[in-house]
């Protein structure tokens, strides 16, 4: 078979099904360079319209996962674990889990991102502690998943470079939201850093990219489909995004959240159910416990105990964070210089909001970007978020704006008014897990 790019772009634009080796031919090209960007693009318009069968998914994953390191832990005993989300607002999951469940007994090298779009990320929210690596060497990356159990990091040079390439072209070209495009992008990363399970946080509604159950449903079997067929164990939990999952949005904001979290006092929150059943689920993809039951008591065990905490705090110092960050937070992160409350305009409940515009808030405020080059404002953002049913009194707040200029939280005040809906009747109560996706 001839492996011209322009042919096995024909092919796919026809409607036919690629083999092994015209995906693997054409990601090599992608990924030295010999095929254009033309030709990437024109590829990518033809997936997006013709779209790929599970196995060519496959393909184009582990293609794309082999065009650089594929990273080995043959020297750890625990098993290699990860969790992955596909974005949501002040959703700092990560945060707490790779250390809970890292204190169970898992090693979870976790490759993380900036933000996207409307939603946070991870890397921008750990940059808000002064000296911590989001980009460290291979070496210190390694030991610090040896000693802490657990590293949050950012995607390197060497892991998977044809898809930084891919998904560049696909950001200019409208080809962004095709189902195998997306599962390779999400898994061809994560299967390069040398898993053995993996479990995904699919999100769900107004302040998610799948607004809608059936979308969301198509991508979660998409990726376990996926990431099961390339030998991952795998399973996916759809949740509820259809409100601020935690308290806090803005990224020194929930990293105070995160440790709050880890000393046991955000109980009885969707935060917390969200989080143990991932906690739960990885511990028992992972073989480490035997029940879903079982997993949430070792993973309260760990909070418990204080365990979770320590591994977080051993991971920031590894990886260049202070010493003694846990203790002195309030000394090490930024505080924004104005903080005003959002009160309730009249008596009632907190009956809906729309969660993406209070992430697009957040980068109103500075807190996000416009631009792949913009700085951030890692003080600015909201706390004191009060779920969704929460009864009020007028006058009684129910967020808190942190913010740069007192003009700025002016404004953000009066657009959480417009975001947030407050009425005589209590909403209907959603459940925070809505279904999962098992391979």
């Amino acid at each position: 078979m001839i492996m011209i790019p322009q042919e096995i772009i024909r092919r796919k634009r026809n409607g036919e099904v690629l083999g092994k080796a015209e995906i693997a031919a054409f990601v090599r090209g992608l990924a030295d360079g010999s095929i254009s960007e033309g030709q990437v693009a024109a590829f990518a318009m033809a997936v997006w319209f013709s779209g790929m069968s599970l196995d060519e998914t496959v393909a184009l994953t582990l293609a794309m996962r082999d065009s650089g390191d594929v990273l080995s832990w043959a020297d750890i005993d625990e098993p290699i674990a990860d969790k992955h989300s596909t974005g949501g607002v002040g959703d700092n999951v990560s945060l707490m889990l790779a250390p809970i469940v890292a204190a169970c007994g898992l090693a979870v090298p976790m490759i993380s991102g900036r933000g996207l779009g409307h939603t946070g990320g991870t890397l921008d929210k750990l940059e808000s502690i002064p000296g911590y690596d989001i980009k460290p060497s291979a070496a210190l990356f390694r030991r610090t998943v040896m000693e802490a159990g657990c590293a949050i990091i950012g995607q390197t040079a060497d892991l998977a470079p044809a898809d930084r390439r891919l998904y560049a072209i696909r950001d200019v070209t409208a080809t962004v939201d095709s189902v195998p495009l997306i599962t390779a992008s999400i898994l061809s990363k994560k299967l390069a850093a040398g898993l053995q399970s993996l479990v995904l946080d699919v999100k769900i509604g107004n302040g998610a990219f799948m607004v809608g159950r059936e979308e969301a449903e198509t991508l979660a079997r998409s990726l376990v489909g996926v990431a099961n067929g390339a030998g991952v164990k795998t399973t996916a939990l759809i949740t509820d995004m259809n409100e601020p999952l935690a308290d806090a949005a803005g990224n020194a904001i929930e990293i105070e959240n995160c440790l709050a979290f880890l000393r046991g006092e955000k109980a009885g929150t969707r935060l917390e159910t969200v989080t143990m059943s991932f906690a739960a689920e990885m511990l028992v993809t992972s073989g480490v416990a035997a029940s879903p039951t079982e997993g949430t008591d070792l993973a309260r065990r760990a909070l418990a105990s204080g365990a979770a905490l320590e591994r977080f705090a051993r991971m920031v110092h590894l990886l260049g964070g202070p010493a003694d960050f846990v203790e002195r937070s309030q000394t090490f992160l930024p505080k924004a210089p104005v903080v005003l409350p959002v009160e309730a305009p009249l008596d009632g409940f907190l009956q809906s909001c729309n969660a993406r515009d209070v992430g697009m808030e957040v980068i109103a405020l500075g807190g996000g970007r416009t631009r792949p080059d913009e700085p951030i404002d890692h003080r600015v953002g909201f706390s004191g978020l009060k779920p969704l049913g929460t009864p009020l009194r007028k006058g009684e707040p129910f967020a808190f704006v942190q913010a740069a200029s007192e003009d700025q939280a002016q404004k953000s005040r009066a657009r959480l008014l417009e975001i947030y809906a407050i009425g005589e009747e209590a909403p209907a109560t959603r459940p925070v897990i809505v279904s999962k996706i098992s391979g």
